[in-house]
C-alpha cells in the first residue's frame, strides 16, 4: 500500500512529494514498524512513476516476502542540476568536467537536505504513523549513495543501517573520506555497499566507480563491524540493475526482522 503527500523542504523552500509504503494490513492490526528513509521516491514503488520506467520493484518485493517495515522515499528535484545540489554534501569543483554547465561548482546542499529528513520529516512520519522510532535506516543509490553515507556519519545515532548503492563518491571524494575518517560510527549496526563493474556515466568510466568505492570501503572496514561489500561483475548504473539487488540489500539490512 502507497501512500504520498506534498511536504515542503524548507531550508529550500520547495515542494516535494513523498511516497509511504506500509505493510497491506498496516490499518488492520496496531503493531509499530521500523522506518526505512530512500532518495528518488519516484524510482522506487512503481514503473509507471520511475524516471526511465522501470523501479526498484520495492513495494512488491516487501509484500511478496512478507517484510513488515515502512519506507519513505522522497522525490529527487528535477530542475536542472538541483538533485545533485540536494544529494551533494560539498560543493563539487570538478563537475564542469562532467556535464556542461556555467556553474563553478554543483552541490553543498546535502547538510540541509539531511538536517530537513532528521529535524522536520521524520518527527512527521513518526507522527503521522505507528513507526518505531529508534529502527531508522536509509538507502539510496548513485548520488543517494553519497548522501546517505553522508547520513549516516552525520546522524549516526538515528540512521543505524544503511544502505549505499553504486555510490557516485566521487563526487565528494576527498570530503566523503575525510568525514569518515572522522565520525564515530560505532553505533552503526549494519553497512550494505556495492559498485559495478560497468557502471560507467558520462565522463565518468566504470574503473573511478570501483575505484572510488574501494576507497571508501577500505576506511570503513576499520568503523563498522557488520559491513558488506560487494562488486558486481557486468552491473551497469541504473534501476534495473538496482531491482535486482533488492533481495540483497534487504536480507542483509533486515533479515532478523521478517516475519
Amino acid at each position: 500500500m502507497i501512500e504520498q503527500f506534498e511536504v515542503v523542504i524548507t531550508p529550500f523552500n520547495r515542494k516535494r512529494t513523498a511516497r509511504v509504503y506500509l505493510p497491506e494490513d498496516y490499518y488492520q492490526n496496531d503493531s509499530r514498524y521500523p522506518v526505512l528513509y530512500m532518495h528518488d521516491g519516484q524510482n522506487l514503488f512503481k514503473d509507471e512513476d520511475a524516471n526511465y520506467g522501470v523501479s526498484w520493484g520495492i513495494s512488491e518485493y516487501l509484500t511478496e516476502r512478507g517484510r513488515k517495515m515502512i519506507v519513505v522515499g522522497l522525490d529527487c528535484n528535477h530542475e536542472g542540476y538541483k538533485r545533485l545540489d540536494e544529494y551533494g554534501p560539498w560543493p563539487s569543483e570538478e563537475m564542469s568536467r562532467v556535464f556542461p554547465v556555467n556553474e563553478d561548482s554543483i552541490g553543498g546542499e546535502g547538510k540541509l537536505y539531511i538536517d530537513y529528513i532528521v529535524q522536520e520529516l521524520k518527527p512527521m512520519i513518526d507522527a503521522a504513523y505507528r513507526t518505531k522510532t529508534e529502527e531508522t535506516s536509509m538507502a539510496g543509490s548513485s548520488m543517494g549513495g553519497l548522501i546517505s553515507t553522508y547520513a549516516a556519519c552525520a546522524y549516526p545515532d538515528i540512521f543505524k543501517r544503511i544502505a549505499s548503492v553504486s555510490s557516485a563518491y566521487w563526487f565528494n571524494q576527498k570530503e566523503i573520506e575525510n568525514f569518515i575518517e572522522n565520525s564515530d560510527l560505532s553505533s552503526i549496526e549494519k553497512f550494505y555497499m556495492d559498485i559495478g563493474t560497468n557502471e560507467g556515466t558520462q565522463s565518468i568510466g566504470s574503473k573511478q566507480y570501483v575505484d572510488s568505492s574501494e576507497r571508501v570501503h577500505h576506511i570503513l572496514k576499520n568503523k563498522i563491524t557488520d559491513l558488506r561489500f560487494d562488486i558486481i561483475d557486468g552491473a551497469v548504473h541504473n534501476e534495473q540493475a538496482w531491482r535486482e539487488r533488492v533481495p540483497a540489500i534487504f536480507e542483509f539490512l533486515f533479515e532478523e526482522d521478517s516475519n
